[in-house]
């Protein structure tokens, strides 16, 4: 406890059996406090063993140990939060501020370790009835594989082989399917989880660059999911056809992080900053889907992943970004004038959820 306050005050405060399966502080000025929507945000700070509980208008309220080089985060309708580290899936309690299991991956990662490249579990998401944690682990030398997770058992019921490094998992509206978005494989693999099948679908739209890879998708209500490269096209996939568009994007930055407005009008894209063919700046994209028009809001540092506040007016953005190790901060950006804060938050954040 004495150690959780120091760091606080530093930064300023059943399907088993089916075939396929290999079994197994900022001070609020009048106007924000006018304008607060209570936002609670859990983050995971990726360069320590915690998950942050972050007031946007307060900063860190509460650290909760989760494990070693805490990656992707999901959160579960029971209120459970399910953490990615580099040493199992973390479940943390939310409401009693505590982690009440550690479930080990159905592969040997290693020893924890941390960094880009750092093996074990990295995007991670629930199925929408709850009843399924699907996880994509990394390995560095040998293939990366989607663990599912029953979420009432906290048991690895069953995995399968997706690509290689597996920076996003997203659950389908139908919670049968999951979307494994890997980012060295250059591609996004549809896994049926009641058939333990996999299916890759290509995600390269400007071909096989250096820095042309997949990163972070937005799935929206009608099942497509979003993927923006490189500030320069935005790819619009149908997981269950295959088939896909483009949309020409313009920032030219590299980009990581997306997230839907509520009113799914708007997609938010993190622009990283300088990459490969991208000269741009770091920056966030408020892209209209119905027209095609942009916006580019200029940041100062690069960030990883953006959520957005439940009435749509604020973007908050973690500085965790992997390729440089980041920042210890938060940013969050007024969707209606623009403006942009800091908000310190611990050992380089990185994935984010708005809690309940």
């Amino acid at each position: 406890m004495i150690g959780r306050r120091r760091l606080l005050a530093a930064v300023g405060l059943s399907f088993v059996g089916l075939a396929g399966w290999r079994w197994l502080p900022t001070s609020a000025s009048a106007t924000d406090a006018s304008r607060r929507s209570n936002d609670l945000i859990a983050v995971t700070c990726s360069r320590g063993r915690h998950l942050a509980i972050v007031d946007p208008e307060a900063g860190v309220v509460d650290l909760i140990e989760a494990g070693a080089a805490p990656h992707g985060l999901a959160l579960h309708p029971d209120g459970r939060a399910f953490v990615a580290t580099a040493e199992g899936i973390a479940v943390v309690d939310v409401q009693q501020r505590r982690r009440v299991a550690l479930v080990p991956y159905s592969v040997d990662v290693g020893p924890p370790r941390f960094g880009e490249y750092r093996p074990g579990g990295m995007g991670i998401a629930v199925t929408p009835d709850g009843s399924r944690v699907a996880v994509g682990v990394y390995r560095s030398g040998g293939p990366s594989t989607l663990d599912v997770v029953d979420a009432a058992r906290l048991a690895v019921v069953g995995s399968v082989t997706v690509g290689v490094r597996p920076f996003q998992v997203v659950a389908a509206h139908d919670s049968r399917h999951v979307y494994s978005v890997a980012h060295d494989s250059y591609t996004v693999t549809v896994v049926d989880l009641e058939a333990g099948t996999a299916r890759p679908l290509a995600a390269m739209p400007l071909g096989r660059g250096a820095f042309d890879k997949p990163h972070y998708a937005a799935l929206r209500g009608d099942g497509a999911l979003l993927l923006p490269y490189q500030g320069r096209a935005l790819q619009i996939l149908d997981p269950v056809s295959g088939t896909e568009t483009t949309m020409p994007l313009s920032a030219q930055t590299h980009q990581h992080g997306v997230a839907l407005t509520p009113d799914e009008g708007r997609l938010l894209i993190v622009g990283t900053g300088p990459a490969g063919g991208a000269s741009g700046g770091p920056s966030l994209t408020i892209l209209d889907l119905d027209t095609g028009a942009e916006e580019i809001v200029p940041l100062a540092r690069p960030h990883e992943q953006v959520a957005v506040s439940r009435d749509g007016r604020r973007a908050f953005l973690t500085g965790g970004y992997l390729l440089t190790g980041g920042w210890d901060g938060l940013t969050v950006v007024d969707l209606e004038t623009r403006a942009t804060r800091e908000v310190a938050v611990p050992d380089g954040p990185l994935d984010i959820a708005l809690l309940p």
